[in-house]
């Protein structure tokens, strides 16, 4: 009988565990460990973040889901790995305050990323820290209590001055911070309190639309057009202000400190601030039999696990070379350690790095989140039921190969909300096959913005609601 364990619930691993739950775990043993009890659905945050959606609507139970789908349910945070032969467990702090030995045969790391406000002095909601964050669930409910208290100030006239983009030069989840500007932006409108409030962008982005991918070209109605003018168009429409190529070095309580391109230092003043994190690795500890530190044989520095990607790769040769990026998510030492989502290390950027003269780093790091997490949680769950039944892998999907959505919200409304919908083909771009396109398939990959992707936005919300609760027909709904 093999024991598979996981742990982290997010999208990665939860949709993991689902396909392992319905494969093998009638035979064999499928045990998820996460710290919190609840599945949350975080796209929807952002209409949480505006006080447009209760928070419980983003969640959900953990327990009964997992026991419906063959899967043992630990409530509790791993601290632990042992990976040597013939002694392989993970050591798990639970809620309860037990310690708990769990064994296994092939473990799946997908723990999300550590948010590493710490590398920004005085970034964050916690600590004494000054900005806000969308980026647990806590965050959003204080972020939505805060912005809410500053629309009543401007509701009596107030001036507001709103700075939200990126909080450290490496940031990645552009993507949320877009989704946030644009619901505040749309949510002031509803209220009536618009030009009462100045709505800046700050980001590390090398150009607007970037978003950590190298930017997107699109054709529409026989036209080529790029995420920059998609955004530029956007943000002009909505009176927004931007300034990008820059890395956020430190935030006081009226003041954003940071440096650009040109390595030129400079402060912007605010009345609230939603900044990005940089990500880093959970702190997991990696222990050999002999109770050594093996944690350089799966971990990176940043500690995102290593797989089977191509590393120490310059840049040039890396965009030159999509096999470099994993296709398995297998580290190559601990062949029955797998990763998934955000906490696999990539073997570079996918946007061009950049250090300014000062040698600080100005480069979006890659996103490995939402739909790209479900997929190769998927790829490494279909995998391991292969190793039990069959002995080998049969299933790959390497990101320079895989089709993204997003569905970037700009209003929660039905009738009169909007969305920017981009699809994006393939996430990292392949020069090989699309030298003359950015990289990217021109049939496939396709941006606009409308009401149609407000109601898309809302049934996405449905639907993947109910494919991650394992209900009827939950594996028809694509990843």
């Amino acid at each position: 009988m093999a024991k598979v364990v996981i742990i982290g619930a997010g999208f990665a691993g939860h949709t993991a565990a689902l396909y392992l739950g319905d494969k093998l775990g009638k035979k064999h043993t499928v045990t998820m460990v996460n710290r919190f009890d609840s599945f949350a659905y975080i796209p929807s945050w952002i209409w949480v973040s505006t006080g447009n959606m209760e928070p419980e609507k983003t969640t959900f139970k953990l327990r009964p889901v997992y026991k419906r789908m063959n899967v043992h349910f630990i409530h509790g945070t791993a601290t632990k790995v042992h990976p040597d032969e013939g002694d392989q467990f993970v050591e798990v702090d639970k809620a309860n305050g037990d310690v708990a030995r769990i064994e296994y045969d092939y473990l799946l790391v997908a723990t999300g990323p550590r948010l590493a406000f710490d590398a920004t002095p005085g970034l964050g909601p916690d600590q004494g820290g000054h900005s806000y964050s969308v980026c647990s669930l806590p965050h959003v409910v204080e972020t939505r209590d805060k912005y809410l208290d500053y629309v009543e100030r401007m509701k009596k006239g107030e001036k507001v001055k709103m700075v939200i983009g990126t909080g450290h030069g490496t940031a990645t989840c552009q993507g949320a911070a877009f989704e946030f500007i644009s619901n505040v932006h749309k949510d002031l409108v509803k209220k009536g309190v618009r030009e009462n409030a100045e709505l800046m962008w700050l980001s590390n982005e090398a150009e607007l639309g970037d978003f950590g991918v190298h930017g997107v070209i699109a054709k529409r109605e026989g036209k080529l057009f790029t995420s920059a003018e998609f955004i530029e168009a956007a943000f002009k429409d909505a009176d927004i202000k931007w300034q990008i190529q820059s890395a956020v070095t430190s935030v006081d309580a009226d003041k954003i400190y940071w440096e650009n391109y040109e390595g030129e230092k400079g402060e912007t003043t605010y009345d609230f601030a939603m900044l990005i994190p940089k990500f880093s690795g959970q702190p997991l500890e990696y222990i050999g039999k002999d109770g050594s530190d093996v944690s350089s044989k799966i971990v990176n520095a940043g500690g995102f696990v290593l797989v089977d990607g191509i590393y120490g790769l310059d840049y040039d040769t890396l965009e030159r070379n999509p096999d470099a990026w994993p296709s398995q998510y297998q580290n190559p030492t601990y062949r029955n350690i797998f990763a998934a989502g955000i906490a696999f290390a990539p073997p570079g950027p996918i946007s061009r790095p950049f250090t300014n003269p000062n040698g600080t780093a100005i480069s979006a790091a890659p996103p490995r989140t939402g739909m790209v997490s479900g997929i190769i949680g998927r790829v490494v769950a279909l995998n391991i039921v292969d190793l039990v039944k069959r002995g080998r892998m049969t299933h790959s999907e390497r990101m320079s190969e895989m089709v993204a959505a997003c569905v970037a919200s700009m209003g929660d409304s039905l009738w009169d909300g909007n969305a920017a919908t981009i699809v994006v083909h393939p996430v990292v771009p392949d020069m090989r096959r699309y030298p003359n396109e950015g990289g990217r398939d021109l049939f496939t990959t396709h941006m606009e913005m409308g009401l149609g992707g407000a109601w898309l936005k809302r049934m996405l919300h449905d639907t993947f609601i109910w494919k991650l609760r394992g209900l009827p027909g939950w594996k028809i709904i694509p990843e």
